[in-house]
């Protein structure tokens, strides 16, 4: 896991219940590195997300998805 501020710039779908505009918008927002590539790949495939996070080493990854599921990412052992 990257350390915390190690981010890339990826184009996520904000839900219009987290926009201060209330309405559904793309931005372009910084997203952990290490798994910034999952992020890009699920918001291209359609998937609608609310929050991730890699864990910086001290936890698992999440993602959070807007149905209320949560992928977790686990380090390698």
């Amino acid at each position: 896991m990257c350390e915390w501020g190690e981010t890339v710039s990826v184009n996520v779908k904000i839900p219009a219940d987290l926009s201060h505009t209330k309405t559904e918008r793309w931005k372009e927002t910084e997203i952990d590195r290490c798994i910034a590539s999952i992020v890009r790949s699920l918001q291209e495939g359609g998937v609608d997300m609310r929050a991730s996070c890699c864990g910086h080493g001290n936890t698992a990854g999440r993602i959070l998805l807007q149905d209320g599921r949560t992928i977790l990412i686990l380090r390698d052992c």
